[in-house]
């Protein structure tokens, strides 16, 4: 029984075609055939069958016959909006033919509600002397350096020493290092260590007396007093440019030579980035107000295969940084199963939202004609640098087609063009 939202399609290949794909599957099977009084791929086809049976061939066969099944399937149902891969199962197979059981996973029907005149607005953008100042002691940080200095250390500087931990006069493990570099004041050792480390020079040596917390990780260590041995080997002060001509050569931005132009530049860049996050905000508030009053009843295979895509683009961004699925499963104890039940409240909103813009595609009548694709392609192939044809090849014109239809859902819903 067909649920909703689903059809079920039969295709059956039979006759002179089948014994074509059954012709071939013996074809490449007599190649491997060890036949008495035969070399590999000489039997004739009566003394393999004879030999292997008629069904060995049908495994092979079905490989082929289920690509000519799912190509005469398209052809004959081309008007279906089919959202999901079929499930597919043999329904029968005999040397007759064989016959397909597609499931097919149909776009579902959308109850659009109210799309225009809606209350989301879009939030003002504005910027701060603060945020420019940070971004600019952001852009200072990026270009410090570390200078060697004779004079004692202090709070910040970063000391590069060697160290080595005892406890009732015995090292204990993990406690020991060499030429590394602490920067003072960063909390990274256990309380107090940094601190007495405030004053030495280069080449001091000292006794640092301390007591573990009573929540140290190490069970053997908390709440102990022990001793670390350290030897100050150089120290380093942290020296962050100033807004001179250095810095600005350094920063290699256009047209920036002074505070007040680096102030207006990033005070813009700030700014652009803000708009965005603004409408980017503002679209999803739209939809999201647009979905409340929507009525769309999303198949689980839909679902599914929204799924496997986020799971797919997510896997392709850990491997961007080194790290595979499988590593991050294991660092995180995270699973596929819990990913993707995290995942599915997203997944289902992102398909919503799909469907309403399709939906008012539909009932709004929005097209874009070939003047505006082309004018798009052009505008995005010199953007990234490219020649039109080459933009083209890489992401289709029909992808383009469909983004300036978006933009134009986008403007309905914003009240800007209004029918």
């Amino acid at each position: 029984m067909e649920k909703k939202n689903e059809k079920e399609i039969l295709i059956k290949i039979e006759g002179e075609e089948w014994e074509k794909l059954l012709d071939d599957a013996f074809k490449k099977a007599n190649r491997k055939a060890k036949i008495a009084g035969f070399r590999p791929g000489k039997a004739p086809k009566n003394v393999y069958i004879k030999h292997y049976g008629k069904e060995s061939l049908y495994y092979e066969a079905s490989n082929k016959a289920i690509e000519v099944a799912y190509d005469r399937l398209l052809e004959e149902n081309e008007n279906l909006e089919v959202v999901a891969e079929p499930d597919v199962s043999i329904n029968s197979l005999d040397e007759n033919g064989i016959e397909y059981k597609f499931v097919l996973t149909l776009k579902p029907d959308v109850k659009l509600g109210k799309y225009k005149d809606l209350k989301a607005k879009k939030e003002k953008v504005t910027v701060t002397k603060e945020e420019i100042e940070d971004s600019i002691n952001h852009m200072r940080e990026h270009y410090k350096e570390n200078v060697t200095k004779e004079a004692p250390i202090e709070n910040g500087d970063i000391a590069v020493i060697d160290f080595e931990g005892f406890k009732d006069g015995v090292a204990f493990k993990g406690g020991k290092g060499e030429n590394y570099s602490l920067e003072i004041g960063s909390n990274t050792f256990i309380p107090g260590f940094e601190e007495q480390l405030i004053g030495l020079k280069a080449g001091d040596e000292k006794d640092i007396n301390l007591t573990f917390p009573e929540d140290y990780h190490a069970e053997e260590l908390k709440g102990q007093a022990v001793t670390f041995k350290v030897k100050v080997n150089e120290v380093k002060q942290v020296v962050i440019p100033e807004l001179d001509k250095d810095f600005f050569d350094d920063l290699g931005m256009e047209g920036i030579d002074s505070k007040e132009s680096l102030e207006k530049q990033v005070k813009e860049n700030i700014k652009a980035q803000k708009e965005k996050e603004a409408e980017d905000k503002w679209t999803d508030a739209l939809l999201d107000e647009v979905s409340k009053t929507t009525k769309i009843d999303i198949p689980d295979a839909m679902v599914k295969a929204e799924l496997d895509r986020m799971i797919k683009e997510y896997g392709q961004n850990l491997q961007m940084q080194g790290i595979s699925l499988e590593q991050f499963y294991q660092f995180t104890g995270m699973s596929e199963d819990k990913l993707r039940e995290e995942y599915k409240e997203q997944a289902t909103k992102r398909i919503t939202y799909r469907l309403i813009l399709d939906e008012i595609i539909k009932k709004e009548k929005i097209e874009a004609d070939e003047k505006e694709v082309d004018k798009e392609l052009e505008d995005l192939a010199q953007k990234y640098n490219m020649s039109k044809e080459e933009f083209t090849n890489n992401f289709g014109s029909e992808m383009i087609r469909y983004e300036l239809k978006v933009r134009k859902v986008f403007d309905i819903l914003k009240g800007e063009n209004k029918k």
